[in-house]
């Protein structure tokens, strides 16, 4: 089997589409998806699309992206939502959160110190509830651990990872695993691919990150969770492993970031 463990299967490119792609996704032996909320207002949908489909789940969380439009009462519905979540088996992160210092306008001094006000108090809801975080780490690496010191959660994933080697191993010090995906399938991605090739394979999960991140053979196209076993075999071959291992062993490392998916599985 495979695991998404990162898929916006609520965003707008797959409007009216996300039952089928669920429904193909598991015809290609992607067993699990996790969704993970970006706002408060689509904490609803992810909860939907999740017991709507019997291969999805769901973590809730405001993105970083989306700080500049939220409010701080918002992190108090998170906190009441979270709480009433506990009891369904489905919910099983908090995420997506974090910080982005790609985006020009995230970067102003005021928007750093608002998304790392909405990071932390997240990172407290996690740490409150033992429940692991999705991360969104485009950027920001150094701030994100900085923070992870300071705020104890049970771990999760670094999605999309892209720092250094001692980033990660930071990550991995602290419970973490490391999402790949497109990214990696591109031959000229050759930092992403020595990380892929070389870092311990217990801490490696895959995501798809669809309808973003699309791999080599889909781009500019958007990606879906369907494509998670080529992105697998692409993990093998750069491993020199079989594919039914890489699909054991991260289904596995995904099952230790995220305990509450052996529930469901």
């Amino acid at each position: 089997m495979w695991i998404d463990t990162h898929c916006h299967l609520d965003a707008a490119e797959f409007a009216s589409e996300e039952d089928a792609v669920a429904a193909r996704a598991q015809q290609q032996a992607v067993t699990m998806i996790v969704i993970p909320a970006v706002a408060r207002d689509n904490f609803a949908t992810v909860e939907s699309l999740a017991h709507r489909n019997s291969n999805c789940t769901y973590a809730l969380g405001i993105h970083p992206i989306f700080v500049p439009q939220a409010r701080e009462e918002d992190l108090a519905a998170m906190r009441v939502a979270v709480e009433a979540a506990m009891t369904d088996t489905r919910f099983v992160a908090i995420g997506e959160i974090g910080l982005d210092f790609f985006i020009p306008i995230l970067t102003t001094p005021e928007m750093r110190e608002k998304q790392e006000f909405f990071y932390t108090e997240q990172l407290k809801i996690a740490r409150d509830f033992g429940l692991p975080v999705l991360l969104h780490v485009r950027k920001s690496q150094d701030s994100i651990l900085k923070y992870l010191r300071r705020i104890n959660v049970i771990g999760g994933i670094a999605h999309a990872f892209n720092g250094s080697f001692q980033q990660a191993e930071i990550f991995i010090e602290l419970g973490f695993k490391l999402g790949f995906g497109g990214a990696m399938t591109f031959t000229r991605a050759l930092q992403l691919r020595r990380l892929a090739t070389t870092l311990p394979i217990d801490s490696i999960v895959l995501e798809t990150d669809a309808p973003d991140i699309s791999p080599a053979w889909v781009h500019p196209e958007r990606n879906s969770p369907e494509q998670l076993p080529r992105i697998g075999q692409v993990l093998a071959e750069l491993r020199d492993m079989p594919v039914a291992a890489i699909a054991q062993i991260t289904s596995a490392n995904a099952l230790v970031a995220m305990p509450r998916l052996g529930v469901v599985i």
